[in-house]
């Protein structure tokens, strides 16, 4: 069904994926999913650190500085604050923002670091590495989902739009279907996918598989004179290869790298466990050594390499994505609107994903059935019960 590239265990997480869109859950997974989701975040977030460094420090040969972050607002600070160079179009940005930043999603979560070099006396932004947040991986990879699931639909409404043309005896193309024959058509397909879900027939496709691959991500700030130097890196690197690479023109212009890398185990693995995973894991059942096992258990029969996001950028457009003519927040609010199929087959598929992703932080240990099954409709007042369930908050007749 769908693979994360940058998590471990992969094959596992597809496993569960498919499985809860059948609603085959076992009581197993609860502590599965768990360490499939905390585990991997360690794990990934190690890595990130470890293969930035080395990168930035690689391309700029200087020390770093480096800046943890929370918000979007504190890299929109920082890239407005220390301009590498000036012109009219980076001034006009500036001014904007200067002038009213509460327009430019400044609270938007951003899970990253920002990368320094000092530079004339000052500090340069050269690039930052990023975790993708739970609640959007969750939305990425339920969008993913549905948009295979929504190709399905589409292709039995196709076929029985041709066994009418086949019944009238003419071409499919000189067919003509009133909008509410269209409709029907669709709603037909949609039900009988929703009853081979139930009936856990396997739905069309599903062998092929889907890839999330962003998931872990840098992104590198080089002029263009200067981006040859990061193809001449990874070039030489052993534990490193380019395996898909994507340039955007127009409103944004970027080139995007997906790399396939080996992080080094044991240099990871040779740091002990936070405390704050040891008391999750705790509250889950596991002692601190317990934990520290099971984690060096996960990272030693996991996949060798994994797959990050690399965007190489200019300064200038950088800007352009973060505070000009193409801000990234506004792209995903797009991505959003074009989604085509928006049913409830839609809302639960996202909500199922959402509560996956989720389950793993909250109060809640195990669970006996899925509170969300794909077949039946829901408003979403029960999804946000749900999750106040997760999460022990008092329904809000608390006080009757």
């Amino acid at each position: 069904m769908i693979t994360i590239g940058s998590f471990l265990h992969r094959e596992v997480l597809n496993d569960i994926i498919r499985r809860w869109m059948y609603d085959q859950a076992r009581p197993s997974d609860a502590d599965l999913i768990a360490r499939l989701v905390h585990f991997n975040r360690i794990y990934l977030s190690r890595y990130l650190e470890q293969f930035a460094g080395f990168v930035f420090r690689e391309l700029h040969q200087s020390p770093l500085l480096l800046r943890p972050v929370q918000l979007k607002g504190e890299l929109k600070d920082v890239i407005v604050e220390h301009p590498r160079f000036r012109n009219a179009r980076i001034e006009e940005m500036i001014l904007d923002y200067n002038r009213d930043p509460g327009r430019y999603y400044r609270e938007t979560p951003f899970h990253g670091i920002l990368y320094f070099r000092r530079r004339n006396g000052g500090m340069d932004y050269v690039g930052s590495s990023r975790i993708k947040r739970v609640r959007r991986l969750a939305e990425k990879t339920a969008r993913r989902i549905i948009d295979r699931i929504f190709a399905s639909i589409k292709r039995h409404a196709d076929t029985l739009a041709d066994e009418r043309a086949r019944l009238l005896s003419i071409p499919r193309e000189q067919l003509f279907t009133a909008p509410e024959e269209m409709t029907e058509e669709f709603l037909q397909a949609e039900k009988r996918l929703l009853n081979d879900l139930r009936e856990r027939r396997p739905i069309a496709g599903e062998e092929k598989k889907l890839a999330i691959n962003d998931v872990a991500g840098l992104k590198i700030i080089l002029e263009e004179s200067e981006q040859w130097k990061l193809t001449e890196l990874f070039g030489r690197l052993p534990n490193c290869e380019i395996i898909e690479e994507e340039r955007h023109t127009g409103r944004y212009n970027a080139t995007n790298l997906i790399v396939r890398y080996r992080p080094p185990r044991d240099e990871i693995l040779a740091r002990p466990l936070g405390r704050g995973i040891l008391n999750i894991m705790q509250a889950r059942g596991l002692s601190p050594y317990e934990t520290n096992q099971a984690f060096v258990e996960f990272v030693r029969s996991g996949e060798e390499d994994v797959l990050l996001e690399i965007i190489l950028s200019t300064y200038q457009e950088m800007l352009e994505s973060e505070i000009g003519r193409c801000i990234h927040e506004d792209r995903i609010i797009e991505q959003r609107l074009r989604q085509q199929y928006r049913g409830p087959l839609a809302r639960n598929i996202q909500y199922l994903l959402e509560y996956l992703f989720t389950f793993p932080v909250s109060f809640q240990k195990e669970f006996g059935e899925l509170p969300i099954k794909l077949w039946n409709r829901y408003l979403p007042d029960y999804f946000d019960e749900i999750l106040k369930k997760l999460f022990r908050i008092p329904p809000d007749n608390f006080l009757d």
